[in-house]
């Protein structure tokens, strides 16, 4: 049988979130401080918001330009 690949990456999320109660945001604070004590650069990626365009916006009660209408005009 071929060993689980992951097995040590488990055996390691469990073993690190039961020091910490299981607690994300306990986790989440570690995390980000063995990353500064490592010395290593890590990679920020700036958020991504969903942008909103003109034809995701449907105006309640106005008609549609082409005349037709939807259940919110109607």
């Amino acid at each position: 049988m071929i060993p689980d690949p992951t097995e040590e990456i488990k055996s390691t999320r469990d073993r690190l979130g039961a020091e910490l109660g299981f607690d994300l945001h306990k986790i989440i604070e570690d995390t980000r401080k063995r990353q500064s004590d490592s010395g290593r650069e890590y990679v920020r990626l700036p958020s991504r918001k969903p942008q909103i365009t003109k034809h995701c916006i449907e105006v309640v009660g106005q008609p549609l330009p082409d005349g037709g209408s939807t259940s919110a005009t109607r």
